[in-house]
């Protein structure tokens, strides 16, 4: 008796012989090439992806602007009240918010409440985190500094991946935007990097709905 195949299993592999039968009979490659090769060479064949015109690239320099600033920095103290699997999410949030509004009410020192809340190794420093750049911080605690972008007090919590988060930034350096002359290339290169990824993607689910309409190979 055959033994049963998963599904998906049976489509990927339906799939991949597909692709390496199809470059092979175009003479993309040789029998003994890797498949991975094989495939690079197919989708350069098959997959025409126009290069980016310089319109959408001012275009794309313009709506990313603080991604694109070179230099950015901040200084930041912060207060962690880490969040688990078994972590209960509103007693957390309530205790923390209690944090917060001690400290906005000028009732309680920051370093000294880091010390006994917070649940990073930055604890033992009253919470103080130096100086920051945008890839040290994951992007929501990254936005929030750059949305206050002043010294002082958040006056939210700071919601992330890690927990909840009392912050409180000291100096805030928004950086520099270079000039769209020096950064046309590697915006150019991105941008059609994205495309190539998109239509690979289509590429890829059109040809399953081809084999899905197809009955398989005994």
């Amino acid at each position: 008796m055959p033994s049963e195949r998963n599904p998906e299993t049976a489509m990927q592999q339906r799939l991949l012989r597909h692709l390496r039968e199809r470059a092979l009979s175009l003479g993309l490659g040789e029998a003994s090439l890797g498949d991975e090769q094989l495939f690079e060479a197919l989708l350069e064949h098959d997959l025409r992806v126009p290069e980016p015109s310089e319109e959408e690239c001012r275009r794309y320099h313009e709506a990313h602007a603080d991604e694109l600033r070179q230099g950015a920095l901040a200084e930041a103290d912060h207060i962690l009240f880490a969040v688990t699997d078994t972590t209960p999410i509103e007693a957390l949030r309530r205790h923390a918010e209690g944090v917060l509004n001690a400290l906005l009410a000028g009732e309680a020192e920051f370093a000294q409440l880091a010390r006994a809340e917070s649940n990073c190794p930055s604890a033992q420093v009253g919470g103080n985190l130096g100086q920051l750049t945008r890839e040290q911080c994951v992007p929501e605690f990254w936005a929030a500094l750059a949305q206050h972008a002043r010294p002082g007090l958040l006056p939210r919590l700071v919601p992330t991946r890690f927990g909840l988060h009392v912050v409180r930034l000291h100096r805030f350096d928004p950086g520099r935007l270079p000039p769209f002359e020096d950064l046309h290339e590697s915006l150019a290169q991105r941008l059609h990097q994205q495309s190539l990824v998109r239509a690979t993607a289509l590429y890829a689910e059109d040809l399953r709905r081809q084999l899905e309409a197809e009955p398989a190979a005994a």
